[in-house]
């Protein structure tokens, strides 16, 4: 083989090779990310949206890898609501957490049936670890204006796609009050892992 034709034929093979490169990176960047909530009532798995809540579900992700998860609970559960979690022990103690994140609520999506959201305090930018997920359409929580607390909303980042009768047996759960809480679950609702998946 004459050494133009060497070069022409490596030359079409890299061509080659970059394109099916540059094709398997664009398929795994389409593909889903995922979260596992496992719990002793079952297991819930979460669809997370990085293109609408870039910094919320980074932030996530970031206590998923590190296992701050395990071993908390749904501490706070009200059925024509949500089932709230990720940040208390079963013995009420809130876990330290990182920094707050900033309020991506203004991204589009709204707080629907299935939905998980970032829990926070009155102030808009206080969300670090704790989530919930929603157990009826809850619109009010939605995105209306940045003029305070109120209005600005609750950051929608993720959906449950499989487990929402997990859920549904988490939202009917026995309620009372511990100390200043509310809506504890009497029989504690407790996070044994959360880990990534795969489809």
């Amino acid at each position: 083989m004459s050494t133009v034709r060497f070069a022409l034929l490596f030359a079409v093979m890299s061509c080659v090779m970059t394109f099916v490169s540059s094709n398997a990176n664009a398929q795994d960047a389409k593909q889903d990310v995922l979260v596992e909530i496992q719990t002793n009532y079952g297991n819930i798995t979460l669809k997370l949206f990085p293109d609408k809540a870039p910094k919320s579900v980074e932030n996530f992700l970031g206590y998923v890898d590190e296992g701050f998860y395990s071993q908390t609970i749904f501490h706070r559960v009200i059925p024509t609501f949500m089932i709230q979690g990720g940040g208390m022990t079963e013995d009420m103690r809130e876990k330290k957490t990182r920094a707050a994140i900033e309020n991506e609520a203004d991204n589009g999506l709204s707080n629907k049936l299935g939905t998980v959201a970032m829990a926070r305090t009155g102030n808009p930018h206080s969300a670090t670890s704790q989530f919930f997920i929603n157990t009826k359409d809850n619109p009010f929580l939605d995105h209306r204006s940045k003029a305070n607390g109120r209005t600005w909303g609750y950051c929608v980042f993720g959906q449950v796609i499989k487990g929402m009768s997990v859920v549904n047996d988490i939202k009917n759960v026995q309620t009372a009050t511990k100390g200043f809480h509310e809506n504890v679950p009497v029989k504690s609702v407790i996070i044994t892992k959360a880990i990534r998946v795969k489809e």
